[in-house]
């Protein structure tokens, strides 16, 4: 744990896409640069447009290069939550030398790794990301580093994150096209998650959601597990879009209204503060109070709120102690707290980082991203290794496909071109020793069983 070095955590939102440089000294994790591109290519956290995104991330990557005057290679990119699946995974190696216990070293995690995720997959889902849970050493369980004991069989019981491999291929493509290599593949929940609870929530189970700009996403951890995971198509963009329907003006301006002058609960705003409006159509601004535009955006978050409560009725997680942490950039709008305690009726608290430059919740992901990958330890890095090492087998195996069926074929018509001349020379050869008054009839014996050695051939 406390890797010392450099940590670029990405963020690809709908919205923007932050990239940010985090130095660790000692276990303390500083920003020392951070790059902000509006982003392009992207609906709801997926990248549709690979071309695009790629643009978009080289300027916010170049961004956060220039500012913290450190040459970036590489970066922990977030996966978002987007039909995520969350499954446990076994895997069990035996390591006994000669029928005889020997002591358990790094290789041998990395082998069991790769025994927990050779499994069958469908076609269209990729292996994002493998947590161990346990190692269990001859039966002795509950074990966090299995390295240095002394055994007959290795175990690991271990939690399987899989997505679909459109996103996943289309973030790796996307960060190719940009000349940036992957550090890591981060499930952004599970970072978000590690960041920003502490010990007691991460135990007795959070609900923490992040409502960004094209999507929301409402994550429950418990036993320092992320156990469930989903998404509201719904975010911040839905109230801007709403502000410029309703007050009839452009979307950036709805935006800065937004930023300038927006509440989330409606009560706590006083009928007599206003702002003007450039509204379309008009001459002169238009002056709306700031309860009026409060009621706009209180609607909007009371809909995602409604569909996120359906969804953590029906699993219970309503009871869970720790009640509901919110962050993501809608998180930085006044009163959101109050109106969330008020719908869901349990203690809600908001998240803002509180390094420099990067103190607004929209900055969560990408921090999270750079704190998750720096607290790694020993084992979890051997067991990424492992992923990486199947990634890489899977991707060989992909290329060389076409060129081992061909020579598989190549070598076929061989072996049969050589049974068909041995088959044959015999043949010929009790032919041309039969009696002459016979030889009319062996050649056409001969012939018809050549036929027929040829056509089943």
């Amino acid at each position: 744990m406390n890797n010392s070095g450099i940590y670029v955590g990405l963020d690809i939102g709908t919205t923007s896409i932050k990239a940010i440089v985090c130095e660790n000294v000692k276990g303390q994790l500083n920003v020392v640069g951070v790059g902000s591109e509006q982003s392009a290519g992207l609906n709801r956290g997926i990248i549709v447009d690979i071309d695009k995104t790629a643009v978009a991330i080289k300027k916010a990557v170049d961004q956060a290069q220039e500012k913290s005057n450190v040459t970036i290679d590489e970066v922990v990119v977030g996966i978002p939550a987007n039909f995520l699946k969350i499954e446990k995974s076994r895997g069990m190696i035996t390591i006994a030398n000669q029928s005889q216990a020997r002591e358990i070293n790094d290789q041998d995690v990395i082998d069991v790794a790769k025994e927990t995720v050779m499994q069958s997959l469908p076609p269209e889902r990729e292996i994002i990301d493998l947590k161990a849970d346990e190692f269990i050493v001859d039966g002795f369980n509950d074990i966090k580093d299995p390295r240095g004991m002394v055994g007959v069989r290795l175990e690991l019981h271990a939690t399987l994150y899989t997505g679909p491999k459109t996103v996943v291929h289309n973030t790796k493509k996307a960060l190719e096209k940009a000349g940036i290599k992957v550090k890591d593949l981060v499930v952004s929940p599970l970072a978000i998650g590690d960041t920003i609870l502490n010990d007691g929530e991460k135990d007795f189970g959070t609900v923490v959601i992040d409502i960004g700009g094209g999507q929301s996403t409402t994550s429950v951890i418990h036993d320092h597990q992320l156990k469930y995971s989903f998404i509201d198509p719904e975010g911040g963009q839905y109230i801007t879009k709403d502000i410029s329907v309703v007050l009839n003006t452009s979307l950036a301006s709805a935006e800065r209204i937004k930023r300038d002058y927006g509440y989330a609960n409606s009560d706590t705003v006083s009928e007599v503060n206003t702002f003007t409006v450039d509204v379309v159509g008009q001459s002169k601004p238009v002056e709306f109070t700031e309860q009026y535009l409060a009621e706009i955006i209180q609607a909007r978050v009371e809909q995602i709120f409604e569909r996120i409560n359906q969804k953590l009725q029906s699993i219970k997680a309503l009871d869970l102690p720790g009640g509901i942490v919110i962050t993501g950039g809608v998180a930085a709008l006044p009163g959101i707290t109050d109106l969330a305690e008020q719908y869901f009726g349990i203690h809600v608290r908001a998240y803002v980082p509180d390094q420099m430059g990067i103190r607004h919740p929209s900055f969560t992901q990408g921090f999270s991203l750079t704190k998750f990958e720096a607290n790694l330890n020993e084992v979890d890095l051997l067991v990424k290794r492992a992923l990486r090492d199947n990634e890489a087998i899977q991707s060989h195996d992909d290329e060389s496909h076409s060129g081992s069926f061909r020579d598989s074929i190549k070598s076929s018509r061989i072996d049969t071109q050589k049974r068909r001349a041995h088959q044959n020379a015999p043949e010929q050869q009790r032919a041309q020793s039969k009696p002459k008054d016979k030889k009319e009839k062996t050649d056409r014996l001969t012939g018809v069983k050549n036929f027929f050695n040829d056509f089943f051939n």
